[in-house]
């Protein structure tokens, strides 16, 4: 028994010292690269969004930058590891990683059957963060919900609505965007006077009041084009509903257009302008008169 174990103790001493020899240098060497390709691959995408950071134009918002490189390094890192792991096992440990592979693609196979909405979520918000769909701080409408963005993850996009509710939306969900804070919004205004006001006279009153406010330095930075004011919209009883548009910087509308309603309101009270009042209509018995 002792001879045995002696055999035993001098094989595997044997092993050991020609294992050490010959594999573990590769294993050392196989690691040490592992680990500069790992910290490389941090140190690109590093200077990558210092660079977005410190350029303010480019073709992608810094953002952005930071989302894609985080989703590059991440795959990097798996990558890395998963080759590092595959020859480790083949030329440091002799092991046949062929039926290992095999195993590896059966199992992909079937995550990737089960797994279909988050690959569908994260292709999308790929796409969103390549082509500039949208930004933080955007004011949008996708998937049935309206909001500002606080958030994009290559998987969900966060909105925040008016009323305060937070909608996180699958970036598989969004097929269609609509964004209405890119570049320009529009103030469109539709001013209401009475039918019997001259038309005019009104729309003159009107094109005063967007001159003066284009002009008005409080307000010149939040005008991207002088305002106009096209005319009569369309006529409804004895109301006639008159156009004004603004061109605004993205969302300034709201501001612009509560002071626009301010100042026309006060022009028409200063110039005696009736404002527009909708038909009535009565069924049955006429204000006044006799039932019969």
């Amino acid at each position: 028994m002792e001879e045995k174990f002696s055999n035993i103790w001098h094989a595997w001493h044997n092993y050991l010292v020609a294992w050490t020899r010959d594999r573990a240098p590769k294993l050392i060497v196989i690691l040490v690269l592992a680990f500069i390709f790992v910290r490389l691959l941090g140190l690109l995408t590093r200077k990558l969004v210092a660079l977005s950071e410190r350029t303010s134009h480019g073709p992608l918002h810094p953002h952005q930058v930071r989302t894609v490189t985080g989703v590059i390094r991440s795959v990097g890192v798996f990558l890395i590891v998963f080759f590092t792991g595959m020859s480790v096992l083949k030329d440091a440990f002799q092991i046949n990683i062929e039926p290992l592979l095999a195993s590896a693609g059966i199992a992909g196979l079937a995550i990737g059957f089960g797994a279909q909405t988050l690959v569908k979520d994260v292709i999308n918000g790929f796409f969103i963060l390549v082509e500039d769909q949208f930004q933080v701080g955007d004011t949008i409408r996708a998937a049935g919900v309206s909001g500002t963005v606080e958030e994009i993850t290559m998987r969900r996009t966060t909105l925040r609505d008016a009323d305060g509710t937070l909608h996180m939306v699958p970036n598989g969900a969004i097929q269609i965007v609509s964004n209405t804070t890119r570049d320009w919004s529009q103030v469109t205004l539709h001013v209401a006077a009475d039918y019997s006001e001259n038309s005019d006279r009104v729309v003159g009153l009107l094109q005063e009041i967007a001159t003066e406010f284009y002009n008005n330095p409080a307000f010149k930075d939040d005008v991207v084009a002088e305002p106009q004011v096209p005319g009569i919209e369309r006529v409804r009883g004895n109301e006639v509903d008159y156009l004004m548009l603004v061109k605004v910087r993205p969302g300034k509308q709201y501001n612009v257009a509560r002071e626009l309603r301010r100042r026309i309101k006060e022009c028409f009270e200063k110039n005696k302008i009736k404002a527009g009042a909708p038909a009535q209509v009565y069924i049955g018995q006429l204000p006044g008169g006799d039932k019969g």
